[in-house]
């Protein structure tokens, strides 16, 4: 039987509070309370990058309900901001406020981690203006929505798989702008989430001795999430497994990989007593698929 005693869960969780929380807000315009009894707990949680707030400019009964909307989001009044930026899209639907004001009521229900409501709105925006400038700040509100429904690994990861697709998009075709930046932070740690998930139904399977299909979870981390935390680990793990078949080269590879890329990791500490014999280091087979998988490696 395997010793599950570590596990990466910690960090995941970690990184994901430092990004939910900490570090978008360093390139936040604001970060407001909320008007709703639901508490600004979520809305807190859920900062990122704030949309242009400039107040509107053109006719004048359309300006001054446009800027108590945007009065309305100074003041943390999430839930009027989305009343007030509705009312500019119903009384004046032909104005350029109106166009605005979809996006802003995508913003508002953000503010509120209203993530189902952000996206609605995100996407009537970009169907109706996909020319617009601020497109892409829709498509960023949509996938940081997807982002912050991610859960703890032991459940389903179709909200983070969705949420990587969509960062790396806004990533790739916004490249500069801030909510650019800020996409392409959360992919790190939405990738080391969904290699958590393998990594959690890996060690189901070794505590069930179903050792092949553990090794093909780890595998798939080594493969596909090389440069996240949790790599050591799945080093570790396949080192186990193989040492458990009694698949000893491959086992001593493993651990050979993990001393060469992380050599001051106590899952290496840990790998080269479970394979190591009368003293001698693991032997690497550059043959094994590990070592090819680690041809072009970039360690954390």
């Amino acid at each position: 039987m395997p010793v599950i005693r570590k596990t990466a869960h910690a960090v995941v969780a970690l990184a994901i509070a430092m990004s939910v929380t900490g570090c978008a807000t360093n390139i936040m315009d604001g970060i407001w309370g909320d008007d709703t009894s639901s508490g600004s707990s979520t809305a807190a949680m859920s900062t990122g990058v704030a949309p242009d707030m400039a107040s509107a400019n053109e006719g004048q009964e359309v300006a001054k309900l446009y800027n108590e909307g945007l009065a309305a989001l100074a003041d943390g009044s999430n839930k009027t901001a989305v009343k007030k930026f509705a009312e500019v899209e119903r009384q004046y639907p032909y104005s350029s406020s109106a166009t605005k004001s979809i996006l802003m009521q995508a913003y508002a229900q953000y503010r509120q981690g209203h993530w189902d409501d952000t996206i609605v709105a995100a996407n009537r925006f970009v169907t109706l203006h996909p020319g617009h400038k601020d497109a892409g700040y829709a498509y960023y509100l949509i996938a940081v929505s997807n982002y912050n429904r991610i859960s703890d690994a032991k459940r389903d990861q179709t909200a983070t798989k969705q949420a990587v697709a969509a960062l790396e998009e806004v990533a790739q075709r916004y490249p500069g702008t801030a909510y650019a930046q800020d996409a392409a932070q959360k992919v790190i740690v939405a990738r080391d989430h969904l290699a958590g998930k393998e990594m959690e139904v890996g060690r189901y399977y070794y505590r069930q001795g179903s050792y092949l299909a553990g090794i093909n979870r780890f595998k798939r981390v080594v493969t596909d999430f090389q440069n996240t935390s949790q790599t050591p680990e799945a080093l570790y793990r396949l080192s186990e497994g193989y040492m458990a078949l009694g698949v000893v080269s491959e086992a001593q590879t493993a651990a050979a990989v993990l001393g060469h890329n992380y050599p001051n990791s106590d899952w290496y500490k840990d790998a080269y007593r479970l394979v190591s014999s009368d003293g001698q280091a693991p032997v690497e087979n550059e043959e094994s698929w590990i070592s090819k998988a680690f041809d072009t490696i970039n360690p954390l």
